[in-house]
C-alpha cells in the first residue's frame, strides 16, 4: 500500500504558516492569531495599513472592523473591489496591545514578512494607509496630511519600479462625517479615484 505525500502549501500559504510561527518580537505574547492578508494576491494594487485591531485579531483578517468597512466603501465608490482588485495587508501582522502604534523595533522585526508579501504579490501600485504605514514602508515620519495623494517612488530594492501613494487612514476618516469638498473623506475619495484612473487602459501604471 502506498501513501501519498501531502502537497506543499503554495508560497502565500507557506507565508501564513511562517508568520504564525514567528517569534521575532513580543507582540506574539498577546495576539489571538496572526493577521496576514485578505483580497486577491494576483491584484495589481496592494494596500498596507498599520496593524490589526481587536476585530482583526479575532477574525484573522485585516480591515474587517469599522475602518475596514469604510475602506471598502471608498474603494467601491472608485470602482475598486477590495476582494477582487486589491490585496490588503499591514506593516505588522500581530495586534499591538490596546491598539497602540507599533514600535520601530516591532515594525523592523515584521518588515521581512512584508517584503516577502510584496515580492510574492508583485503589485504595480501600493497605497500606504496612514502615517504609520508611511513610516514603516518608506521611513518617512509625520506629514501624512501634506503628503497624501502624491505619487512617490522609492529606491528601496523591493519597492523599486512600483508607484506608492500615502492616503489618510480610514480610522482617521471615521472622525469626520462631512463629505464636502476639501473634507478628509472627499480628499481620500479623490485619491482613490486617481488610483483607479492610473489603471485605466494600462496593464500596469507608468512608473
Amino acid at each position: 500500500m502506498t501513501t501519498s505525500t501531502p502537497a506543499a502549501p503554495d508560497p502565500l500559504g507557506q507565508l501564513l504558516l511562517d508568520c504564525a510561527a514567528c517569534r521575532r518580537c513580543d507582540l506574539v505574547a498577546e495576539r489571538q492569531q496572526v493577521v496576514v492578508s485578505r483580497g486577491n494576491p494576483a491584484a495589481r494594487l496592494m494596500l498596507i495599513g498599520e496593524g490589526p485591531g481587536a476585530q482583526e485579531d479575532s477574525a484573522g483578517l485585516p480591515f474587517v472592523g469599522r475602518s475596514g468597512q469604510l475602506l471598502d466603501q471608498l474603494l467601491a465608490a472608485a470602482g475598486i473591489d477590495s476582494n477582487r482588485d486589491a490585496y490588503v495587508a499591514n506593516v505588522v501582522k500581530c495586534r499591538p496591545p490596546g491598539n497602540r502604534k507599533p514600535t520601530a523595533a516591532e515594525m523592523a522585526a515584521c518588515r521581512p514578512w512584508l517584503n516577502h508579501q510584496i515580492d510574492l504579490v508583485n503589485p504595480a501600485v501600493i497605497l500606504l494607509l496612514g502615517a504609520t504605514a508611511l513610516e514603516g514602508v518608506l521611513g518617512i515620519k509625520g506629514g501624512i496630511t501634506s503628503l497624501r495623494g502624491q505619487w512617490r517612488a522609492s529606491e528601496i530594492e523591493i519597492l523599486r519600479g512600483r508607484r506608492l501613494m500615502p492616503v489618510l487612514h480610514p480610522s482617521y476618516l471615521l472622525r469626520f462625517n462631512s463629505q464636502a469638498q476639501g473634507s478628509p473623506r472627499a480628499l481620500t475619495a479623490a485619491d482613490f479615484q486617481e488610483v483607479r484612473r492610473s489603471f485605466s487602459g494600462q496593464s500596469r501604471p507608468p512608473c
